[in-house]
């Protein structure tokens, strides 16, 4: 890692794969997780928090192998302040080339609430967690949270607590999104000037983007002295998400020179990797979202197409290149081969093996069957329903719909639960209402559907169509999504997927994957 006393470099930090996973509904599979940190080490992030170790058995396995598989990055895990915590998180990182303990407390007056204790009960409690924290690894971070509505006198006091018990990284979270930049600044410069040995570690800012200020409030803290930025791929996270890495990294890029600060990150990696994420979390990109948008770098209005025609520099700040998008628009189509495949996906950031190609090529192909043309956008499309695992309890095997002015409307489908076929005809108010009815009618749960969304990938009538399903059962959420020429077929899909999702967050909270229950009603 490069070296962290120089000035004017900026430490990214990403949690995508801990607060980020934390967006209701975003949960990944242990070989996402994988994947996404292969990319994050790849790209050049200088820390990962690969997980919260103590949360699941899941969570440890993933922090575990993540750590194991580290080339570059600092691996980090997440530990409450408390003994057991520490010690599970230093037994799923101990093993990176180089491991990190992350352990937090709620300071403001709030957070103290919840766990009752007093002003000298806290403190005494961070001096024992942080020094057992220590005791086990060299390198160790600790967050005060809600530290913008803690008093700013009791922030002094625990950051220098903090330190003398051996943290080498101080993180100030605004853990509700609540600070404005000049407030994030301020604070990063009062506490570099009345704690002692505060000029001696790394201060790292935190922000959530309630009011949507996240990134502001980052590269305001790091005008005033943080070095270290805490952000998610996409702006992922609790409720409004976070600091987005691809601002933060763009940000200090182009405005280098009233932000003269360096970061590690291979920008030309960022479209990659913030299609993955999209893909795996099930959470899709808004069109308008910056740097990463599908629309950051378009152009309809006549006078703004003439400027760029004319001088791309004209209503553009950065280059499509400078964030991995090709200018290639080669179209695909059903006589392309495989090869020519291939080196699309590999352009548009999709490394396939040989029997993954195989699976993604027939599915090409009955797409190129249906559509005149393939465009990239929906290859990427069909990539993520490609990451569909071989593993799903529940599978879409056949449907067929009636659907008209003359209801009821008439559904027909096979699913392949665990190996096994059921089919069901039901009816219901639409196709689609028809349709998830049957998947209901062979699997039975109490999952509430939260959300139901479908809009075209590429325009044209025999465009593609991509659903988004989120669903909510015992307070577990997850997100679902396919694409396909029938919107129908795509809605199922995302539904399905959906609901394998839930099977593995069920799992997670203790009930046996393999005891789904299903109705014979073939």
């Amino acid at each position: 890692m490069t070296d962290i006393s120089k000035q004017d470099r900026v430490l990214i930090f990403d949690t995508t794969l801990r607060d980020g996973e934390q967006s209701p509904g975003a949960t990944m599979t242990h070989a996402e997780k994988l994947e996404i940190a292969g990319l994050l080490d790849e790209m050049g992030v200088d820390i990962i928090e690969a997980g919260f170790p103590i949360a699941s058995e899941g969570d440890f396995n993933a922090v575990s192998e993540i750590a194991r598989l580290s080339k570059n990055s600092v691996i980090c895990g997440l530990a409450r302040a408390q003994f057991g915590d520490i010690d599970r998180c230093w037994e799923a990182v101990k093993h990176a080339p180089q491991p990190r303990i992350h352990t937090f407390i709620g300071t403001s007056p709030l957070h103290r609430a919840i766990p009752n204790l007093t002003m000298d009960e806290m403190a005494d409690r961070i001096h024992e967690t942080v020094t057992h924290a220590r005791n086990l690894c060299d390198n160790v971070q600790w967050s005060p949270m809600d530290a913008t509505r803690t008093e700013l006198d009791y922030l002094y006091r625990v950051v220098e607590i903090a330190i003398k018990a051996g943290a080498t990284t101080i993180n100030i979270p605004d853990t509700v999104g609540y600070t404005a930049p000049r407030e994030s600044a301020d604070l990063i410069a009062k506490l570099l000037e009345n704690v002692p040995g505060a000029d001696e570690i790394i201060f790292a800012t935190h922000c959530h983007n309630d009011l949507g200020m996240a990134t502001a409030n980052s590269l305001a803290a790091v005008e005033a002295g943080a070095r270290q930025i805490e952000c998610t791929i996409n702006g992922l996270g609790e409720r409004a998400g976070n600091t987005a890495l691809e601002e933060v990294v763009m940000a200090l890029k182009v405005r280098n020179d009233i932000m003269p600060f360096q970061t590690g990150i291979d920008s030309t990696k960022i479209m990659n990797i913030s299609r993955r994420v999209a893909a795996v979390s099930g959470f899709a990109v808004q069109f308008n979202k910056a740097i990463v948008g599908k629309n950051a770098f378009a152009h309809e209005s006549g006078i703004h197409q003439d400027g760029m025609l004319k001088n791309a520099e004209t209503f553009e700040i950065m280059r499509p290149e400078d964030v991995g998008l090709t200018e290639t628009n080669i179209v695909m189509g059903k006589h392309s081969g495989r090869a020519a495949l291939r080196s699309k996906l590999e352009n548009l950031g999709f490394e396939l093996g040989d029997n993954q190609l195989k699976d993604v090529f027939v599915r090409f192909k009955e797409l190129a069957d249906r559509k005149k043309e393939v465009y990239d956008d929906d290859l990427i499309a069909l990539m993520r329903t490609a990451t569909d695992s071989e593993a799903d309890q529940i599978k879409l095997k056949s449907m067929h719909v009636i659907c008209g002015t003359e209801g009821p409307n008439q559904a027909r489908m096979v699913l392949d639960v665990d190996g096994e076929e059921h089919s069901t005809e039901q009816t219901g108010d639409g196709p689609v209402d028809a349709a998830f009815n049957c998947v209901k009618a062979i699997v039975p749960h109490d999952a509430r559907l939260q959300l139901y969304q479908v809009h075209a990938v590429t325009e044209g009538t025999d465009a593609q169509a991509t659903v988004s399903v989120r669903m909510e059962e015992d307070g577990r959420i997850v997100t679902g999504q396919s694409a396909d020429t029938d919107t129908v077929v795509a809605s199922v899909r995302a539904y399905v997927h959906a609901l394998n999702r839930l099977l593995v967050r069920r799992e997670k909270g203790g009930t046996d994957k393999r005891e789904v229950s299903y109705k014979d009603v073939s």
